[in-house]
């Protein structure tokens, strides 16, 4: 393959590695993540010297300041990672997740917390830029499989990160944010050796402010009209499944008692469910009945299993809640895999971009939304006392997205 062949394609073995990294990279940003979760609610009861229901209005705040900082500067490395190449804006992203878990290990106060998210939100677009890789070396009818196996990391890591973290949180709060911490600098040293470029210079194109705002960014939708069912349907998809981030450890222990190493083992489980499913059933299921149908199956089991966890009376009917949750996995997957298909390949890391702004808004307004209902359904002030509102209303949400995807509509071919 000569020098103009290779500026043009990205060879076989490059595509492998790529692949490979994209998937690592997110496996280890999310066992980064999970290993705070089961120690969070501990840690803002210790820095905020306050009880449970307000520690869970802060932690909502917490998870939306974040939102709120991806929200404004994915956009600009998705655009940026069109222009630039990939590489270079993924590594920074992976680097800034090791400052924030730092700035957080040794925050004194609730502030610090905070600007330790701040920062994580600012730097926190590796899903975005992984995304991009993968569709760069990925033929378009591969790119649901490629996707699913993305779903598949993001769960594995689960597995492993919030049972680690749990774990590691009883030798102190602290503890999982600097094991987190280095995780990410090692990611950091690994991209940095084996992350090759996957956007070959002649398919890249002009930086555009307009795909850079954190608002302009939806154009990429408003340009190609039949992404538009799709983008909506996730939205409110998204807005649904922020219950979980937003309430999980915060709604165990107080409907349960669960300990921080509890939390972490039910994510673990979670985690273990999708990464099977997703790593083994994407490809095979997408062969044999096509996106739209396992969207269908997505969308329909998040909303049952949001009504099984509000009604489910023990621990143990909730681990089998999880278990049936996995088939939730499908949705997202398959609706960023018709999209993708309906932009053009030098467009897709403003795909990416413009699918990150949706989530981080509906993520945004969905931490806020629920731990404040959490919150207040636990307080005194509620005519009802109970854990469990905020899974009723994520169950309504979820049920609302699949009627909008299976209303008539003309989507793109998939």
């Amino acid at each position: 393959m000569d020098a103009a062949d290779r500026s043009t394609l990205v060879t076989a073995v490059e595509a492998r590695r790529a692949t490979a990294f994209a998937l690592i990279a997110v496996f280890l940003d999310v066992v980064g993540f999970g290993l705070i979760i089961p120690v969070l609610p501990r840690l803002i009861e210790e820095v905020g010297r306050t009880g449970l229901d307000e520690a869970a209005r802060i932690g909502g705040w917490l998870f939306a300041t974040f939102s709120l900082a991806q929200f404004t500067f994915a956009p600009l490395a998705g655009a940026l990672s069109d222009r630039f190449g990939r590489r270079p804006l993924l590594l920074l992203a992976i680097a800034g997740l090791a400052v924030d878990y730092v700035v957080q290990a040794l925050a004194p106060t609730v502030l610090w917390l905070f600007v330790g998210r701040l920062i994580a939100g600012i730097c926190g677009s590796s899903y975005v830029i992984a995304s991009a890789c993968l569709a760069d070396v990925s033929a378009p009818e591969n790119r649901a499989r490629s996707f699913g196996r993305m779903t598949a990391a993001f769960g594995l890591g689960f597995v492993l990160g919030p049972a680690i973290g749990g774990l590691l949180g009883e030798f102190g709060t602290r503890v999982p944010f600097w094991a987190a911490a280095a995780l990410a600098g090692f990611n950091f040293l690994f991209g940095l050796v084996a992350l090759p470029e996957t956007l070959a210079r002649n398919s890249r194109r002009a930086f555009q402010w307009r795909e850079a705002n954190p608002l302009g960014v939806l154009a990429v939708f408003g340009r190609y009209p039949s992404v538009l069912p799709y983008a909506l349907v996730l939205t409110v998809f998204l807005f649904g499944t922020s219950v979980y981030p937003a309430i999980w450890a915060f709604w165990g222990m107080a409907k349960y008692g669960w300990s921080g190493t509890t939390v972490g083992l039910t994510l673990a489980a979670s985690g273990l469910t999708v990464a099977l499913l997703q790593g083994f059933g994407t490809g095979p299921a997408v062969v044999r009945w096509g996106e739209r149908r396992m969207a269908v199956v997505g969308l329909a089991g998040a909303a049952l299993t949001c009504i099984g966890f509000a009604l489910s009376p023990t621990t143990v009917v909730v681990v089998v809640m999880l278990v049936v949750n996995a088939v939730e996995g499908f949705a997202h997957p398959m609706l960023a895999a018709l999209m993708s298909k309906a932009v053009p390949e030098n467009t897709q890391g403003s795909l990416q971009g413009g699918i990150s702004a949706l989530m981080n808004l509906a993520m945004l307004a969905g931490a806020i939304f629920y731990t404040q209902v959490f919150g207040y359904f636990l307080s005194e002030a509620a005519p009802i006392r109970s854990p469990d509102v905020s899974f009723i209303v994520a169950a309504a949400l979820m049920l609302l997205a699949l009627g909008l995807f299976v209303r008539p509509v003309r989507p793109a071919a998939g």
